[in-house]
């Protein structure tokens, strides 16, 4: 160990009793014990011959103690007792091991040197280390009891209580909770003191004025070594500041000073070794309780190398096993009734206990099988359980009675193959396993529930998404004061509709009332966001469905004919008429209307924007008003519902009013006859160009042609609609297309008059003289269809 290096040791007491005076003077000097006062502390160990005394100490005291060699047998290691200084603990301890009791080498008739250095550990120590093995908890020949009663008896008589801690360290500890282990031990050491004679100065004193008791356990040190440091270091943490309050120790009394610790230690050996009262238990039941011991251990050898044992053992590994119970029930007799035989003629209290340690030492080890054979019975019995449950939705049966059935059948066949596994030795509970089993099927029923129940409300959640999506959109694009009543109703009825199936689908699932509610308003606020979602997504549309509510208006007349332009329309009112339209759409985009609630909001933007107000306006008086949109709310409507705020909305008109200006304009102006005069002197002044047109008809043609060629440009190129944004913008698009629209022009004339050819086909016996009055009919057709693009575009 690394700290192995600041550890002392000495013998105190050899094997024959004598005190090593010098040894233990050359100690205390060596280790400076004279310097810490009454800072220091005093721990030591008793137990069991070979119980792992000293190993539990090097370990927890990080001391180097002579360990017993397990290979070259059981035998005495430690001799009399042995004093160390504990490396790296504060504040300075020393340890002392104690040699162990109940040794061959002594034999039954020299135990007084036992009893003489039990004395000595408890006289002189501020904490007992009292090894003990765990199989010996509840036992009245084990544990050092009968020595324990005798030390008390004789110490309350030699000396005053000093307040000493007694740690029981429990070795190899079984599966046995601690919790349950510690209150029959504090339990035994009661039962000791209140059966000790006390002498009149102690007869009402308690225990707690003379001793402390701890208990701890530790893992076995060969079987588990590595638990077994683990909580060694652990419990190493507990002897650090041990004297200071609060400590381990911490209300000791009468200490001695470090400087008189040899000659006090001396002294008490010398009281101990006159007294002649100490006592042992008899020989008789020593003798019973080591050879029941030999004879159970014996046993239980003879049951780990049973083959019908490890045949039965290897077999529940892969499955369960038919009769388990019955096979293990008669190997656990049997080797139990050898064990009765042989142990017979002992002490009775001896071989009891001991046949109830075997038997307990047998079940722990049988008991992994066990607990297999049930983990394999839970297993297969939940398996077939989801097997037939599965079956048994795929019938008429509902949810909730499929689920019902399948539960008692297979929760009564698994009790019945656990009875024909019982153990009959044993009072193990398996309500966890069962418990366990319960759980898993309940939720295996529980997630196909929760699966079918997100099946069933998707599948009417897009039932409802498909019932209300199109319409909704539709009813918002013709947007006018009719179409929010009207998706209400369409909502109610839709709604009402769905509910109603899905609430008799849910009826198989036995749900209670408040989760079958919670699960309908779940898809009744789903339709809802449906329409509340599509209309927020219109709304993101509002401009265009503005400007298309506009074109369509502006271009069309009240029987959705295309508008014939003579300039004589009156356009002002036409446009109004559109605005006003487009206008009312913006309104019924607004707000979410699926209440009953009354709002103003196409009031107040026909009164601010459709009547031309401006944002503040000054009166003659000089006061102002306020803009109505210079919000963020509408009047009269939740945060919530408002899909457009008066402030977008005005943003909105103010984009839609200069996107639409222009039609407006270009449909004023679109009156290209000169007046009457200009006209008049036209006549007049081109009669003599008129007449040479009459004597040479050819340029009545060519002038045809080119107006044909022109007219096809203008419509191709779009020039109204491109100077319709601004002169510059408008030169710079036209100089861009130009060139390509020049040079696909003729291809499309060649195409239209291919497929006039094509629908008359005695035109291609004509000559090309008479083919050119034809041409005329493909080219309109081609500027017409030119034409009805771009005004599409401009509507758009």
């Amino acid at each position: 160990m690394a700290e192995s290096e600041e550890c002392c040791s000495t013998q105190v007491i050899n094997g024959d009793g004598s005190f090593n005076d010098e040894g233990i003077d050359r100690f205390v000097k060596e280790i400076k014990l004279a310097e810490c006062g009454l800072s220091y502390a005093v721990v030591s160990i008793m137990g069991p011959q070979s119980s792992g005394k000293s190993t539990l100490l090097n370990h927890l005291f990080h001391t180097n103690f002579r360990e017993m060699d397990a290979f070259m047998g059981r035998s005495q290691t430690t001799k009399g007792i042995w004093i160390a200084k504990c490396a790296g603990l504060e504040p300075c301890t020393l340890v002392m091991d104690l040699e162990g009791t109940d040794g061959r080498e002594r034999g039954e008739d020299d135990t007084a040197f036992e009893k003489q250095s039990a004395l000595f550990a408890l006289a002189v120590s501020d904490i007992v280390l009292i090894n003990m093995w765990c199989h010996d908890i509840g036992r009245e020949q084990a544990a050092n009891k009968p020595l324990l009663k005798t030390v008390f008896q004789v110490m309350m008589r030699l000396f005053s209580p000093r307040k000493t801690t007694l740690m029981f360290v429990i070795r190899d500890k079984t599966r046995t909770p601690l919790e349950h282990l510690e209150p029959v031990l504090r339990e035994d050491i009661q039962k000791i003191w209140d059966s000790v004679p006390k002498p009149e100065a102690h007869m009402e004193t308690s225990l707690s004025e003379f001793f402390n008791v701890e208990v701890v356990a530790l893992s076995s040190y060969e079987g588990k070594e590595e638990l077994f440091k683990e909580q060694v270091a652990n419990l190493r943490q507990r002897f650090f500041h041990s004297i200071a309050p609060g400590g381990i120790a911490g209300d000791r009394r009468g200490a001695v000073p470090a400087s008189g610790f040899s000659f006090s230690a001396q002294h008490i050996w010398k009281v101990i070794k006159e007294n002649k009262d100490l006592d042992l238990p008899a020989h008789k039941v020593m003798v019973a309780t080591v050879r029941c011991e030999e004879i159970a251990s014996e046993k239980y050898t003879s049951f780990t190398s049973n083959e019908n044992w490890h045949s039965l053992e290897e077999a529940v590994k892969s499955g369960p096993v038919a009769g388990f119970g019955k096979k293990l029930n008669s190997i656990l007799y049997t080797s139990l009734s050898e064990y009765d035989a042989e142990a017979t003629y002992f002490d009775e209290g001896v071989r009891s206990a001991k046949r109830k340690h075997l038997e307990e030492k047998l079940l722990q080890l049988v008991q992994p099988a066990y607990q297999s054979m049930l983990g394999h019975l839970r297993i297969e019995t939940l398996e077939s359980f989801k097997e037939a449950f599965d079956k048994a939705l795929k019938g008429d049966e509902g949810f909730s009675v499929a689920a019902r059935k399948c539960i008692e059948t297979y929760m009564a066949s698994f009790d019945a193959r656990y009875a024909d596994a019982a153990v009959e030795l044993a009072n193990w509970d398996s309500s966890k396993i069962r418990d366990k089993l319960r759980r898993d099927i309940n939720d295996h029923v529980a997630s196909v529930r929760a699966a079918k129940l997100s099946e069933l409300t998707s599948s009417y959640e897009a039932k409802l998404n498909e019932a209300l999506s199109g319409p909704v959109e539709a009813l918002l694009d013709g947007a006018n004061k009719e179409t929010w009543p009207l998706i209400r109703k369409l909502l109610q009825r839709e709604t009402e509709s769905i509910l109603s199936g899905l609430s008799t689908a849910l009826s198989g699932f036995d749900m209670d009332e408040q989760t079958q509610k919670k699960t309908l308003t779940s898809l009744e606020n789903h339709a809802r966001g449906v329409v509340e979602g599509k209309a927020k997504e219109e709304a993101g549309r509002v401009l265009i469905r503005m400007k298309d509510r506009f074109s369509t208006l502006f271009n069309h007349d009240s029987d959705s004919m295309p508008r014939v332009w003579t300039g004589k329309e009156d356009v002002r009112s036409i446009t109004k008429t559109a605005h006003s339209a487009a206008l009312k759409l913006l309104s019924v985009m607004a707000a979410i209307r699926l209440d009953d609630n009354v709002d103003n909001i196409e009031n107040t933007l026909c009164s601010a924007l459709l009547d031309n107000k401006g944002i503040v306006s000054v009166t003659k008086w000089g006061s102002t008003t306020s803009d109505p949109l210079a919000s963020s709310t509408w009047d009269k409507v939740p945060p919530n519902n408002i899909l457009i705020t008066p402030v977008q909305c005005k943003i909105l008109w103010r984009q839609y009013r200069a996107e639409t200006e222009y039609c407006e304009a270009n449909k004023r102006s679109n009156n290209w006859l000169p007046p009457p005069w200009a006209i008049v002197a036209l006549i007049i002044l081109g009669f003599n160009e008129f007449l040479t047109l009459l004597r040479n008809p050819l340029y009545v043609g060519i002038i045809f042609i080119g107006y044909l060629m022109l007219k096809a440009l203008w419509v191709q190129l779009d020039i109204s609609g491109e100077f319709s944004h601004g002169v510059l913008p408008g030169i710079i698009s036209l100089a861009t297309k130009f060139i390509p629209t020049i040079m696909s022009l003729p291809k499309k004339l060649a195409e239209e008059g291919q497929a006039a050819a094509n629908n008359n086909p005695q035109s291609t016996n004509t000559s090309a003289s008479k083919s050119l009055p034809n041409t005329t009919s493909p080219s309109l057709i081609a500027s017409s269809t030119v034409t009805s693009s771009a005004n599409g575009t401009k509507e758009e």
